[in-house]
């Protein structure tokens, strides 16, 4: 499996696991575990590298060797802890029946006592959540075993060892945290920021500082510690050197905290790049201080990013602060809504060439009293740099609006950009989720500082200013929607407004001559001048020319998938060739009009990660991989519990179907016909009933079922027997019958040829994966991995073309039916309805109705 198959297959079994336990508190015992089959396994793997085998592990790794060469000593200075052998995650595993959830309680409390001094800020405390969190597991040591012994086993199967295993690890770590934010609700906001949000902070921090050789980055509200982990991820793409990368982070609850050493941990980041605290932001500015002595060694940190998420419009205590180094230059937030002191907090611990991203609810922007004084000194003092309007409902557990600040202490323009992005996200469940193609067209736009109509706009000081410094994100975009107008001499006589046809403006410079061949006319109203607009615009001269140059731009870009994915696919950097594609889709756009680059890259984004999945398992296990074939194994009951069972077999990267479609067209061909062939059947029986008389069902009613509506096949030759033996001269009826019971033989015999043919086929797929050579491996490949994205790239053009021509379709539709010719049918069917009353009859009452119902009408009435 790779990692997101892995990842899926661990959220279901671990969410059927959780019984009744809150997803909110589940996730810290299954994390938890993680962590710790982590440490468990690095520690093992630290011992093989040094000579030691299973036996020796077995014999010397306990507590009781305490001098200096001990393998104890040695791990608690190579690694910052030590595991004794009896509490090893693979001991644990190994015991079978005789694991008990004591192991676990006995395990922890020693890893706890035996975290070296050098390491006990990241380690110390880390599992007390999990420690003291067993016993809601089960109501006693039996259930509670059985629940641990559980979980223990399917997080067994996260692959821990290796660069590329530690990938695996933080992507179903991010995987289960996501997830679990997913069923918790209010309560997610706690300890997650959802992904994309993530990943368009990282890119608008990573692009600021990619010249940079060593960076700190710092999150005063760290949450799970996703959101720092992908800051640092994407700035180390631009750096080369992850190492070179400080993670500050505080966090207020202990259980998050938890999460957040255990996250940064697990990603492979050096212990001593990891400076962590558990504690209140606002009331102790940290970094930097020792708890030990707050005061005296109290040295204010610069980092270059902070990046953060904080609760939103939290109550706090600014009394006795009015002093304090952070909010003294700017003013005290009010102590109802802490937004803007976490703000401050977090501007005032960047250099001055630094950059920070915050996350707030969108009031901040035009709330007034305090907040109003602290924004306006923050545009005066020039520090708003950027932001960003994100689609509502986008958080889990609140669906108000929020935004994203990008804030700097030192730049040399003096405006403000700021971004709509409220319209651009796809809706996934409930909540809204930024696309890739949307975190790139915000990221771009940051980066380049674009104006956009209808979704960016860079703004000058002195328009704040005039806007008594309101940042309203609609004061400055107006990002909605035009309301259509009509046009009243139009609508009166007819004929295309020319000022309607204004808005198409853009395709009339690429398709000069379109615009002749669509309409005729003069003095601001036009006629069509063809009776087929889509053929008319697809047989355009510079219709054609466009599609042809948009082909021509992307008729290679397979090709290069398969050169830069498939030729190098066991040594390339995914990040880097992802990137590199990237730039290249923009590219090719670059002459091109009217299309939308956004679009293409979006395309490819969708594809990618399935790509890189494949990628992954070739990196990792080599081409071989690809002609790989394992058991298809499917739950099933079985007297009552669910058990795995093979049921054929699967490609372990290429799927049978693919496999068959390329290489197997006439065995599939021929399958697919019978299948055609057995579905065609039931409408056959259908037939054959529909032409029985009510009469004929009776005199038959033996191979009928109770609702005449299908055959009883098995008594068919009875009652053919019976109506002759009768001496029925039916022929018709009896040849139907016949009929019936020839389709029947048919039918079982195709269900047995494709019940064969299916077998057949499958084991020859198997057999064609396993003997492919390099030219149908990479053929495969192209199929599965850059096929179906050249395609869709190259119906773009076509796409637009549709929607363009629906567009004068239905502007040419608007106008043509007049009020007049509206008015001429109006009197027409009134007239038409008054003769139809004029031939009722009734008594007097009714009569003198339908003659008062006639002058309504207009009509004449008639005696």
């Amino acid at each position: 499996m790779n990692k997101q198959q892995l990842a899926a297959k661990i959220w279901e079994s671990a969410n059927k696991m959780r019984s009744k336990i809150e997803a909110n508190e589940y996730k810290d015992y299954i994390l938890g575990f993680i962590f710790y089959k982590y440490l468990s396994d690095k520690e093992e793997h630290w011992l093989l590298d040094r000579g030691y085998d299973k036996d020796s592990i077995r014999e010397y790794v306990n507590e009781e060797a305490d001098d200096e060469y001990s393998s104890k000593s040695s791990a608690q200075q190579s690694l910052g802890y030590f595991i004794a052998y009896k509490d090893l995650f693979s001991t644990w595993i190994h015991m079978g029946a005789d694991f008990s959830v004591d192991n676990v309680r006995t395990g922890l409390s020693s890893f706890n006592r035996l975290i070296s001094e050098s390491h006990k800020k990241v380690f110390k405390g880390i599992f007390n959540t999990l420690e003291t969190g067993l016993s809601k597991l089960g109501e006693n040591t039996k259930s509670q075993t059985k629940a641990v012994s559980d979980l223990i086993q399917l997080i067994n199967e996260i692959p821990m060892n290796g660069k590329q295993d530690y990938d695996v690890l933080g992507f179903i770590y991010e995987y289960l945290i996501s997830n679990f934010a997913a069923n918790a609700g209010k309560k997610a906001g706690e300890f997650y920021t959802p992904h994309e949000v993530s990943l368009l902070m990282s890119e608008i921090v990573a692009n600021h500082l990619k010249d940079h050789d060593e960076i700190k980055i710092y999150d005063p509200t760290s949450g799970s510690g996703s959101l720092l982990i992908n800051i640092g991820k994407t700035a180390a793409k631009y750096m080369g050197n992850a190492d070179h990368i400080r993670y500050y982070a505080q966090e207020l609850k202990v259980n998050t905290y938890n999460l957040t050493r255990m996250n940064l941990v697990m990603r492979g980041i050096l212990p001593d790049n990891i400076v962590t605290r558990n504690g209140d932001t606002l009331e102790e500015d940290w970094p930097y201080f020792d708890d030990s002595d707050p005061a005296g060694t109290y040295e204010p940190l610069y980092v270059d990013a902070v990046v953060s998420n904080p609760p939103y419009s939290q109550r706090w205590d600014p009394s006795g602060k009015e002093n304090d180094a952070r909010y003294a230059r700017y003013g005290l937030a009010p102590k109802s809504k802490a937004d803007y002191a976490f703000l401050l907090h977090d501007l005032y611990h960047l250099k001055p060439d630094g950059i920070m991203t915050i996350v707030l609810p969108h009031g901040v922007l035009f709330r007034g009293g305090e907040e109003g004084t602290i924004r306006k000194n923050l545009i005066e003092q020039n520090n708003i740099d950027a932001i960003i309007g994100l689609p509502a409902n986008i958080f889990f557990g609140t669906g108000i609006p929020t935004i994203i600040m990008v804030l700097r202490q030192k730049r040399e323009n003096t405006d403000v950009l700021i971004i709509d992005a409220s319209k651009g996200f796809a809706k996934e469940g409930k909540n809204n989720k930024l696309r890739a193609s949307d975190i790139r067209r915000i990221a771009d736009t940051v980066r380049e500082r674009r104006t956009t109509p209808k979704y960016s706009r860079v703004v000058s000081r002195e328009e704040i200013r005039a806007n008594d410094y309101n940042l309203n994100i609609p004061r400055y975009v107006d990002s909605s929607e035009e309301t259509e107008s009509y046009d009243i001499y139009a609508t009166m006589f007819g004929g295309i407004p020319e000022d309607e046809l204004k808005s198409f403006d853009p395709f009339w410079r690429v398709f000069p001559s379109l615009k002749n061949e669509l309409f005729t006319g003069e003095k601001g109203y036009l006629s069509l001048h063809t009776d087929n607009i889509k053929d008319t615009i697809r047989c355009d001269e510079d219709v054609r020319r466009f599609s042809e140059q948009f082909k021509s731009a992307f008729s290679d870009f397979g090709d290069e998938m398969d050169r830069t994915l498939i030729d190098q696919a066991e040594t390339l950097s995914v990040p880097k060739t992802e990137e590199a594609l990237t730039a290249s889709i923009f590219r090719r756009f670059k002459d091109i009009p009217l299309l939308d680059p956004y679009q293409a890259y979006e395309i490819f984004e969708e594809a990618f990660p399935g790509i890189t999945g494949d990628i992954e398992l070739i990196q990792t296990e080599g081409m071989k991989a690809v002609v790989q074939v394992d058991p298809n194994m499917v739950v099933k009951k079985k007297k009552g519990k669910n058990v795995e069972v093979q049921e054929g077999w699967k490609g372990h990267i290429l799927p049978f179907d693919l496999v068959e479609r390329v290489f197997l067209k006439n065995d599939l061909d021929s399958l697919t016909e019978k299948e055609n062939e057995l579905a065609e059947i039931p409408s056959d029986y259908d037939e054959l009933i529909e032409s029985l008389s009510e009469d004929d069902k009776e005199s038959i009613s033996d191979a009928l079922n109770d609702t005449n509506d299908a055959f009883v096949v098995k008594n068919i030759k009875g009652v053919i027997k019976a109506l002759k033996e009768d001496g029925s001269d039916n022929k018709t009826l009896i040849q139907t019958l016949r009929q019936a019971k020839s389709l029947n033989e048919k039918e079982k015999k195709l269900k047995t040829e494709i019940k064969s043919s299916k077998e057949s086929l499958h084991l020859k797929t198997k057999a064609t994966i396993e003997s492919l050579n390099d030219a149908q491996i990479r053929q495969l490949l192209h199929e599965k991995w850059s096929a179906s994205v050249e395609h869709s790239m190259l119906s773009l053009a076509d796409k637009m073309i549709d929607t363009f021509t629906k567009r004068i379709e239905m502007l040419a539709g608007k106008y043509s039916v007049t009020m007049s010719d509206l008015e001429v049918e109006i009197r027409d069917t009134e007239d038409s309805l008054s003769t139809m009353l004029s031939d009722l009859t009734g008594t007097e009452a009714d009569m003198a109705g339908i003659r008062e119902l006639q002058k309504l009408l207009g009509g004449e009435a008639h005696e």
